[in-house]
This record gives structure tokens, C-alpha cells and sequence, in this order.
């Protein structure tokens, strides 16, 4: 397995929109086998494909919190069951060091499919469903600093970006 790199907002390629995937192979199992070691070594309860340039519908999310319930999401869609919102304080691997209260559908019903290509549905509510619903919107390219104003999301891309140039 292998870390791979995380991009960082406000890179541009967090707004490329992923494509289905289509091929279920052992390539892309050690995918997403990489995924998952990068998601935890960050460490995050998330990661989404596009986030490591990789722009294909691809989730990888583990809300346990001993690592021992990985879930993976190929081409997810889902549907919310319940219009009732909750406020959650979100962070994101892509906008590291920032933490934002975003609003979000408590409970829906994903379909998607596994590492081998069956598809399953499922019912999430709390922590599972907001993170699926980020991760998700990775996919489209779009991240959680866009429910934010735009004086907010200013600030955040300011801030990175003058963290970039340190490293630099």
C-alpha cells in the first residue's frame, strides 16, 4: 500500500467532477486499499478519489473510532429521507486546520456499490450521513467551505494559500 498525495483547497482540481467507474479489478482495490491508509494516516473519517487527483467516484469512510468498520462507496447516489437538517461541525482533509458548522439532511438512503461492483443500499443518520453527504459532494467538485459566505471562505483560502507559500 501507499500514502498518496492529498490536495488542498483551493487547488483547482477539487472542482474537476468524477466519472463513474465502470472496471472492477485488483488495480482497483490496491486503489482503494490506498485510500484508506492515506485516509487514516492523515488522520480523517473520509476521503473522496478527487481529493487525491484521482477523478472517479470513489469514497472511502470509517466513523468507528478504532478503524474497524471501513466502508467504501463507488458511484454513490443518494436521496434524503427526512427534510429535518443538523448542524455539524465539519472539517476536511482538502482544508486542513479548519473546522465549519455546515447544515446538513440528518437522514438518507444511499446506493452505491462495493469493491467488487454489487451494489447495496443504505440508511445512514448522524456522523455517516453528514460524511457521506461530504464526501459526495467531493465527487461533484464541490467542498464544504462552498456553504460557507463568502467572507469565510475568503478568509480560509487566504490562510492556506499563505501556508502553501511557506512550504514552498
Amino acid at each position: 500500500m501507499a500514502l498518496l498525495d492529498i490536495l488542498e483547497f483551493p487547488d483547482p482540481r477539487l472542482r474537476n467532477k468524477a466519472a463513474p467507474v465502470t472496471v472492477f479489478d485488483a488495480a482497483l482495490g490496491r486503489f482503494i486499499d490506498d485510500m484508506l491508509e492515506t485516509m487514516y494516516d492523515a488522520p480523517g473519517i473520509g476521503l473522496a478519489a478527487t481529493q487525491v487527483n484521482v477523478h472517479r467516484r470513489i469514497v472511502v469512510i470509517d466513523v468507528s473510532e478504532d478503524h474497524s468498520d471501513p466502508r467504501v462507496f463507488i458511484n454513490p447516489e443518494y436521496n434524503v429521507l427526512d427534510e429535518e437538517t443538523a448542524e455539524h461541525d465539519e472539517g476536511c482533509l482538502s482544508v486542513p486546520g479548519f473546522y465549519e458548522t455546515v447544515v446538513r439532511p440528518r437522514h438518507i438512503r444511499v446506493t452505491a456499490m462495493d469493491r467488487k461492483g454489487d451494489s447495496f443500499t443504505l440508511e445512514p443518520q448522524g456522523l455517516l450521513a453528514v460524511c457521506v453527504q461530504h464526501e459526495r459532494d467531493h465527487l461533484e467538485g464541490k467542498l464544504f467551505v462552498d456553504y460557507l459566505s463568502s467572507l469565510k471562505r475568503t478568509r480560509i483560502r487566504i490562510k492556506l494559500e499563505k501556508q502553501h507559500r511557506l512550504r514552498a
